[in-house]
């Protein structure tokens, strides 16, 4: 039975107002992003679109037919004019010539450059002779769920003619290349009124002889098949409830407690990044009783496949009578089966030429009654990999609903993975930036020095969730990061760090968002000023809970994650030069940032043994961005010296030893140095970044 969301019409957003002025290149764009713009349609760098278009050749003024076709690794989405390639149709015919046959088909990826059009420096993807030569000006290739189900079904073809009769024909499963290409040509002139073809396990082509024509045809047909599974697919999905879900608050429990482990035991070689989903697909999925054997499958599309790899892990852990202890234990034994297990598929399905075997871990761990976690070398793939497996899931409820659902074949998903055109795609990558894959926490990350270090550790990769107590300034700080590094890559959570109970929460949201934590930066304070028999008790107090209490309960609280994951950790506290130099009229600031100091020290020697390192650094005087300094603090330390306000950064500078200025990116690089590999062999040291003061000198 199909959910709402399944069972709903795609509707046409064609605009005819909107593209009047467009040329066709433009219109191509415009129809790329409406299909990608739902899930329903194509899936994140899923699908291709093209255009055959007449263009005025820049070296001899002729005009000339141009294939625009999606680039290598875009998402029709979110492309962008330079996503597309183009290339001459003259010379994508002419390679018809030298093809020497399906066994050298690959080779004929290295002459699509040499098809290119005006210098284009967009690499063609593998997807293009399969428009090349299709017929027709306009080409749609999507990944449908409603129409992969058919294509995934055992009698995919008797379906295909069943719901569409000669309009849309079928080919058998064929791996996308050169060949492919050739076949879909083939169909094409012996079929000539056709608007399409499904592709066994693979997706949907479709086309016309205008853009327009292309878009509804593509919305039609899949909206067809919406319609039909509709009509035909009322049995219960996935065989019906075994046993029914847990609560949301129950769910999101568990998660807490799973993601750390998980993340921990499949870290060894590569940091990972974890995603949870409990949307009503996935619940239906896992709380099914033909999940496991479903599951043991795999998916049917190679886009699903290369993104959620062989099959998925199945936790142990039963809804109806949950021990999460139980099955926590049980982790380590069952991920290292997994890993046996896809070593033994490597080995079975390996070739002479293959390259070496890659990370034999899960990507996607399926929890019976909770839901899906998947995780990844960044927070982006680690959702987007979720998301092809809530595809693969509505194809499988599809396609189990009204015939049997039939998984890629072994050899061909291994071919695919292991493909040497996918590997040297994967050797073309940027290497890694330093902090990939890790996450940070940093408190007090709506201010000057927190936001800096923020920005410091996600330029270098690190996922980052700003913790405050300032909600608008958290929000301000959270948008405009999203903006420079992408939303994947940071959260915030609203903490006081002074209540055990938010801090508790805070880091169940950081470990909910991301799967777990490598970093804490304690980086949360506040100054204040008064001679010390003007000092009350509450000042005294306020300092001593945000500047000694806080820091230790968000490290035992990080200490406590890093022991799960059993992964080392990190730890940077943001003190002060006055932790050791002492300093007049402010006693209560200088004792508690002493405190913080040697808390460190002691987290130091017991964090050691399981490679937790802790390290400090001092500030000084570094005004500029600071809520510390933007406050009574400033007007008070501006009395002290008997000076006006804006007279203070001149008195800091000139009283360092280097005469400079202090600013909050200088902390935030100290603070990166301590974090990284670079200081991997650091823990209980101080870094003083002050411009050089002799009084804070460590002894």
């Amino acid at each position: 039975m199909l959910d709402k969301q399944q069972g709903a019409r795609l509707a046409n957003l064609w605009d005819d107002a909107k593209v009047a002025r467009m040329s066709e290149a433009e219109r191509l764009l415009y129809r790329s992003n409406l299909l990608g713009s739902d899930k329903r349609i194509t899936n994140y760098g899923g699908g291709n679109t093209s255009a055959k278009v007449m263009e005025k050749d820049p070296l001899t003024g002729e005009m000339a037919e141009v294939l625009w076709v999606k680039g290598s690794g875009g998402d029709v989405g979110t492309i962008k004019m330079d996503g597309f390639a183009t290339l001459y149709m003259d010379k994508l015919r002419a390679l018809k010539d030298i093809y020497r046959g399906v066994e050298f088909e690959d080779e004929m990826v290295g002459y699509l450059p040499h098809c290119t059009f005006n210098l284009n420096p967009r690499a063609a993807s593998i997807d293009t002779p399969l428009h090349a030569y299709v017929p027709k000006a306009h080409v749609d290739h999507m990944h449908p769920d409603a129409i992969i189900a058919i294509a995934a079904s055992k009698n995919s073809k008797e379906l295909t003619s069943k719901i569409f009769g000669d309009e849309i024909g079928w080919l058998p499963w064929k791996r996308p290349g050169y060949e492919l290409g050739l076949w879909l040509e083939k169909f094409c002139l012996e079929n000539p009124k056709a608007r399409g073809v499904v592709l066994e396990s693979h997706g949907l082509f479709t086309w016309g002889d205008t853009a327009k024509e292309a878009y509804e045809t593509t919305i039609e047909i899949i909206n067809r098949a919406i319609a039909w599974f509709e009509a035909e697919n009322t049995a219960p999905a996935f065989g019906g409830e075994a046993k029914p879900a847990l609560g949301a608050a129950e769910r999101v429990a568990i998660v807490k407690k799973l993601m750390p482990v998980i993340r921990g035991l499949i870290s060894t070689d590569e940091k990972k990044v974890g995603h949870f989903d409990d949307s009503k697909a996935v619940l239906d999925f896992v709380t099914s009783t033909n999940l496991e054997p479903l599951a043991a499958l795999g998916t049917s599309c190679p886009d699903h496949f290369l993104r959620t790899k062989i099959r998925p892990l199945v936790v142990d852990f039963d809804p109806a009578q949950p021990d999460i202890e139980k099955t926590l234990s049980g982790l380590p034994e069952a991920i290292a089966a997994y890993r046996a297990d896809y070593a033994r598929y490597y080995e079975r399905c390996k070739r002479a030429d293959s390259p070496a075997m890659r990370d034999p871990n899960a990507v996607v761990y399926l929890v019976r009654g909770v839901g899906m976690i998947t995780f990844a070398k960044d927070k982006a793939t680690a959702r987007i990999s979720g998301e092809f497996y809530v595809n693969a899931i509505n194809v499988m409820r599809g396609a189990s609903g009204v015939s049997t659902y039939v998984g890629l074949p072994e050899q061909e998903a291994f071919d695919i993975e292991y493909w040497l055109l996918e590997e040297a795609k994967l050797q073309r990558m940027p290497k890694p930036k330093s902090l990939a894959g890790r996450i940070a926490l940093v408190t007090g990350g709506a201010g000057g020095i927190g936001k800096a270090t923020a920005a410091r550790l996600m330029q270098e990769g690190a996922c980052v969730v700003l913790a405050d107590i300032d909600d608008a300034a958290l929000e301000i700080a959270q948008s405009e990061l999203a903006g420079r590094y992408g939303k994947d890559f940071v959260r915030s959570v609203s903490m006081n760090v002074t209540s055990e109970a938010a801090v508790e929460a805070g880091f169940g949201d950081a470990l909910l968002a991301f799967g777990g934590l490598d970093i804490l930066v304690s980086n949360a304070g506040l100054a204040s000023s008064a001679a010390i028999e003007d000092t009350t008790l509450a000042l005294w107090n306020k300092n001593i809970d945000i500047l000694a209490t806080g820091y230790f309960l968000v490290s035992r609280e990080a200490f406590r994650i890093f022991r799960n994951q059993k992964a080392g950790g990190n730890v940077v506290f943001v003190a002060s030069k006055n932790g050791l130099a002492a300093s007049p009229g402010a006693s209560a600031y200088c004792t508690a940032k002493a405190a913080e100091i040697h808390l460190a020290r002691c987290l130091a020697l017991e964090g050691a043994s399981a490679q937790i390192r802790v390290n400090v650094v001092n500030p000084d005087a570094v005004l500029r961005g600071s809520k510390i300094w933007s406050g009574e603090w400033k007007e008070q330390r501006a009395a002290a010296y008997k000076m006006d306000v804006d007279e203070l950064e001149a008195h800091y500078r000139e009283r360092s030893m280097l005469k400079l200025s202090v600013f909050p990116e200088d902390i935030a690089e100290a603070i990166y140095f301590l974090a990284s590999d670079m200081s991997a062999k650091s823990t209980g040291n101080i870094v003083n970044v002050d411009a050089g003061n002799a009084q804070s000198f460590t002894r």
